[in-house]
């Protein structure tokens, strides 16, 4: 184990990429902070009616990321990394800074849009920029899980960090520890010199929001990971949406145990994710993803035996379904990233890793109130059953869309380029086309798949 930990935090060593990692995890905390606060900042401008301005705070934040994140990705490419990473660090840091001072509930509403869209545009540009700092596959596959622990780590202590300033300090100032984040995320990014953003051929704002989604939906794999993004939605918001009314109202417990049913599933994410690297190493891509997806909805299914279950044996079996729920999203989300680095030139990594960004979270904009409608007027059976479905025909699609056989080079035809084009260096003459074989990506040469 420690040679594999050491393995792992090797990557730390490159000097640019510590920093970046660094600067994810002081801002993880100050949005860890700023969700604490934002909960009992709506507490006291709506009581009893908190719970609605929180899910619409939620619902805006979704839209934000779906929204901006394809038009930010157009723009990214555009302009220098740092200071584009910096820029919207200041921004969040800002928004952090006013909300304690808000009023009425449309601020919030307002300033929480400024806040998820500087983070729709900045997670992306910060995704696309660690693959050209770490461009070895098993480096970046290191940086993927150091990643994914950040954000589990940061579900599991944030709270706890929040309550603890909480004794000494109003909830006001849980709002300036985000913004303190912010800035030192800022000061850690500028700390280093970022390879540049790789050149593209210019575009019209219309082509270049649109790119990322086009490359996307023309890559059978890509298509695939759509598909289990739906699943690990379905199955994630029955946990996130969900937990406090199964603890509380089913279960009867108290509720400190909603906090521990939550820390299971990250719990069972972080362990996943520590063992994904030499996992990656020896088993595909696709067939980690995929099983990593049906085993999400053998644990929606697995619901229905939760019913007959009493007392101690309930509450455990609970804690471990949660688990194996954050386990197995964790198992589709990391070799995720691998799979956009693969699919796309560099100067395409803005746009693609924004495409992702906005698709993902358009799933989960479909499964947060799907789970929660269906918990309110049927029952945890039957919003089981349903979201169950979801994450099952959603593997079956996937499994249909990702080819077994899905090698990077493939061998096809141009039959709309000039004879003396640079790219048909390589190709040979075959009956009025083309033919060559090189890695295979959609790109201006390349608009659709091969048959």
């Amino acid at each position: 184990m420690g040679t594999y930990d050491a393995g792992m935090l090797a990557v730390l060593r490159v000097r640019t990429y510590r920093h970046l990692f660094a600067a994810q995890v002081v801002a993880l905390t100050g949005t860890g902070l700023a969700t604490v606060a934002l909960g009992l900042l709506a507490y006291r401008l709506a009581g009893p009616d908190a719970g609605a301005v929180l899910g619409t705070a939620l619902a805006i934040k979704m839209i934000a990321y779906v929204t901006v994140a394809p038009l930010a990705g157009a723009i990214a490419g555009r302009l220098p990394r740092r200071g584009l990473l910096v820029g919207l660090d200041l921004v969040r840091a800002a928004v952090a800074v006013v909300l304690p001072w808000v009023g009425e509930i449309w601020q919030v509403y307002l300033l929480i849009f400024l806040l998820q869209a500087a983070s729709a545009a900045f997670t992306p540009a910060f995704q696309a920029t660690v693959p050209d700092v770490l461009p070895d596959e098993r480096d970046y596959t290191r940086a993927l899980t150091l990643s994914r622990l950040a954000y589990d780590l940061e579900s599991l202590l944030s709270p706890a960090l929040a309550a603890a300033v909480l004794l000494l300090v109003s909830f006001e100032n849980l709002f300036l520890g985000t913004a303190i984040g912010f800035v030192a995320s800022a000061l850690l990014v500028v700390s280093v010199v970022l390879p540049g953003a790789r050149p593209q051929r210019r575009r019209g704002l219309y082509e270049g929001t649109t790119r990322g989604i086009r490359i996307y939906l023309s890559t059978p794999r890509l298509r695939g990971l759509l598909a289990v993004h739906l699943a690990v939605a379905a199955a994630g918001s029955m946990v996130l949406v969900n937990t406090v009314v199964y603890v509380r109202d089913v279960l009867g417990r108290e509720a400190a145990d909603v906090a521990f049913a939550l820390a299971a599933n990250g719990i069972g994410s972080l362990l996943a994710a520590l063992a994904l690297p030499r996992l990656l190493d020896r088993v595909a891509d696709r067939a980690v993803v995929l099983r990593a997806s049906v085993l999400l909805a053998v644990a929606m299914f697995a619901g229905f035996g939760l019913v007959p279950l009493a007392g101690g044996w309930h509450w455990s079996a609970l804690l471990l379904l949660w688990a194996v729920v954050g386990a197995g999203s964790s198992m589709v989300l990391t070799p995720g990233s691998r799979l956009l680095r693969r699919s796309a030139d560099p100067g395409d990594f803005p746009v693609l890793f924004a495409a992702d960004f906005a698709l993902s979270h358009a799933c989960w904009l479909l499964c947060y109130p799907l789970a929660g409608w269906l918990a309110t007027v049927t029952n945890t059976t039957v919003t089981f059953a349903v979201l169950g479905a979801i994450t099952l025909s959603s593997s079956a699609v996937a499994m249909r869309l990702w080819p077994r056989h899905d090698p990077e080079c493939l061998e096809h035809v141009h039959d709309d380029l000039d004879p003396d084009h640079h790219h048909l260096q390589d190709a040979v003459p075959a009956g009025g086309v083309w033919r060559h074989t090189h890695t295979y990506r959609i790109d201006d040469f390349h608009d659709r798949w091969p048959r």
